[in-house]
């Protein structure tokens, strides 16, 4: 193994909105990740997964992206939301959503926008973009 981790960081969310929230499909999560881990293996890439500590509020789907963050310092990215690594997203479906993020990050982080690109919708998040 080389040595090349990614962390998936989930943030805990709280939703201030009585008129939304999103019901996290975690069996099906658990599942994806237990794959993209084993897919990403012969790369010499380690899948970590992290409960972090951090609340962030959910108003919208976008919040819901900015919740998960992606760590892969092989690539020069610290703690990016998944939101900044896909963009929008075409389905609303995280499952979908974060192994599009992963595989993005892996194979092709100089597609990813650098901080401060004018290319960036900024989500308030805290990520830098």
């Amino acid at each position: 193994m080389s040595g090349k981790e990614l962390t998936v960081a989930f943030y805990h969310c709280e939703w201030p909105r009585s008129d939304w929230n999103y019901t996290l499909p975690q069996a099906e999560l658990d599942t994806a990740l237990k794959e993209i881990a084993q897919e990403l293996e012969p790369f010499g890439v380690s899948l970590r997964v992290l409960q972090e500590d951090l609340t962030i509020s959910v108003n919208g789907y976008a919040d819901m992206l900015n919740s998960v963050r992606l760590r892969y310092p092989t690539a020069g990215l610290g703690n990016v939301c998944l939101g900044h690594v896909i963009g929008s997203s075409p389905n609303a479906n995280l499952v979908e959503d974060l192994r599009r993020g992963i595989n993005r990050l892996v194979f092709a982080p100089e597609t990813i926008e650098p901080d401060g690109s004018d290319k960036v919708v900024c989500h308030n998040c805290g990520c830098g973009c």
